[in-house]
């Protein structure tokens, strides 16, 4: 792994997600960001076939499109359906024992180098990636008929890019990011409510720097497998690999 990971409090709360549309030839980070949940939504009906470029349904392209693109423009279409948290992912790792364990966050950025989130660096699946980087992630919506697999290896964010991002999270969510000791035993509710209070009346009025606890994970991504809902089980499944200079992709019968 490189030098740089991870989130406490509020990585699950109520976020959405905006990011600027790119197009396949560029690739912009993806930046999340709070904001209101966005109203209405798209049934799984209008999973069109259109949504897949037609050199893919045909199978004759031999040159693999780029997934991060495709990624984002399916990613901005689940922002604008108006569900409330499109950039929720399951999680999943492997933890020292070998078991097998998955949770829910959200994604905090996506570009050319892969798919971030943040967490506390003491948490579960912080300890299971420093142990084992490889990592797969999920996202599903629903409304849209539509799913995106992952998997890949889990790398730390560099520090500049952590305090970078930590910078932009709500006050509160800071404070929770010092009290609380993500994954470990606590008598009561109580406990995180008492350390909340500590951790605010030490940092008063000023500002709230980055605890060294706390961090990013990138996932680089070595698989990524789109899932488009069709009638009768006749999905469409299409899997990028990466090869050496760009990405191999073949269709995948549902």
């Amino acid at each position: 792994m490189s030098s740089s990971v991870g989130n406490v409090g509020g990585e699950n709360g109520s976020q959405t997600a905006s990011l600027t549309r790119g197009t396949a030839s560029c690739c912009p980070i993806v930046k999340l960001e709070p904001s209101l949940p966005l109203a209405g939504c798209q049934p799984a009906e209008s999973a069109k076939l259109s949504d897949i470029p037609s050199e893919e349904r045909s199978g004759k392209s031999s040159s693999a499109h780029d997934p991060i693109a495709l990624f984002q423009t399916w990613f901005t279409e689940a922002i604008e359906s108006g569900i409330a948290e499109p950039s929720a992912m399951t999680v999943a790792t492997v933890d020292v024992h070998g078991s097998p364990d998955a949770r829910m966050l959200l994604l905090k950025g996506v570009d050319k180098h892969g798919f971030v989130f943040y967490t506390n660096l003491e948490s579960a699946k912080a300890r299971a990636l420093m142990h084992d980087p490889r990592v797969a992630l999920c996202f599903y919506w629903a409304e849209l008929g539509k799913q995106v697999r992952v998997r890949g290896r889990a790398e730390m964010v560099g520090d500049e890019e952590a305090d970078k991002y930590f910078a932009t999270r709500p006050r509160l969510s800071q404070i929770s990011a010092w009290a609380s000791k993500q994954s470990q035993p606590m008598r009561g509710y109580f406990e995180l409510e008492t350390q909340i209070a500590k951790s605010t009346f030490h940092f008063g009025f000023s500002e709230i720097s980055r605890p060294p606890f706390w961090s990013g994970f990138r996932v680089v991504p070595e698989r990524i497998e789109f899932w488009l809902q069709k009638p009768f089980r006749r999905h469409q499944r299409i899997l990028y690999e990466s090869v050496p200079g760009g990405w191999q992709k073949r269709w995948l019968y549902p």
